[in-house]
């Protein structure tokens, strides 16, 4: 039997923007973003650890504990 993943919103954004993020590694020929010239002041880094906070936190606010 298949187990049929359900995605909610947040997550689904996190995927869209995992996937411009890649692509752009890609794109410079870059292993990941921590060899990239441009890391502090790139806008698609910032909102990909965006998503990724919000993919956490489902879009609420407050901080995280790890």
């Amino acid at each position: 039997m298949q187990q049929e993943e359900i995605f909610d919103e947040w997550y689904l954004k996190l995927l869209e923007k995992k996937a411009s993020l890649e692509q752009c590694q890609a794109s410079h020929q870059l292993p990941s973003c921590m060899t990239c010239p441009s890391l502090l002041s790139c806008e698609l880094r910032d909102l990909y650890v965006k998503a990724v906070y919000d993919s956490m936190n489902k879009g609420t606010s407050g901080g995280f504990e790890f």
